[in-house]
């Protein structure tokens, strides 16, 4: 299945070049530059401001965090993850994808594959704002906490799916074909 929902890593199709190329090796590879670090640590930093949702939300539920305290964290790491996943795969979909996709046509397919993800990702991204708005908007009633820790975990599920897949779609293309993407 290729959708995200319910995928559980890259079609074995396209899977030929991590195969050859896995994450062990890639930063030791001569092609492994400036770029391609800024690139998976933006998906670090993602996964990391996603963990923060989390542990904010938990630590609401525990009764570990002011209410008022919280709420203003969750506004602002929401805010900046929606707002930077929204530029990241924009930049991808724009400028990356396009030149990766013709260097290799074994994996071309994959990058349609993204393109669905990141399409799916809207969905679950707007989704995730309304259940942060509508906690926002009665942050004093923990149970909102509740329903906030819910939509991370399954939202952090399909992003780190998606994460995962993508670099281990696009590093291994980098790493063969060295294209230039300034």
């Amino acid at each position: 299945m290729d959708e995200l929902d319910g995928r559980d890593g890259l079609p074995e199709a396209l899977r030929v070049l991590v195969e050859t190329l896995p994450r062990s090796g890639w930063e030791a590879h001569p092609n492994f530059d400036g770029l391609t670090r800024f690139w998976l640590d933006r998906h670090l930093m993602f996964r990391d401001v996603l963990g923060r949702l989390r542990s904010g939300a938990e630590a609401r539920l525990d009764g570990k965090i002011d209410p008022m305290r919280h709420a203003r964290e969750t506004q602002r790491y929401a805010g900046f993850l929606l707002n930077e996943l929204h530029g990241h795969h924009s930049i991808e979909d724009h400028h990356y994808f396009p030149v990766l996709q013709g260097l290799d046509a074994r994996v071309a397919r994959g990058f349609d594959l993204l393109d669905a993800d990141h399409v799916a990702l809207d969905g679950h991204m707007h989704r995730l704002a309304e259940v942060t708005n509508a906690y926002l908007a009665e942050f004093e009633a923990a149970a909102g906490a509740g329903r906030l820790r819910e939509a991370l975990a399954g939202f952090e599920r399909f992003l780190d799916r998606h994460l995962t897949d993508e670099e281990d779609l696009v590093v291994p293309v980098i790493l063969t074909y060295a294209p230039d993407l300034r």
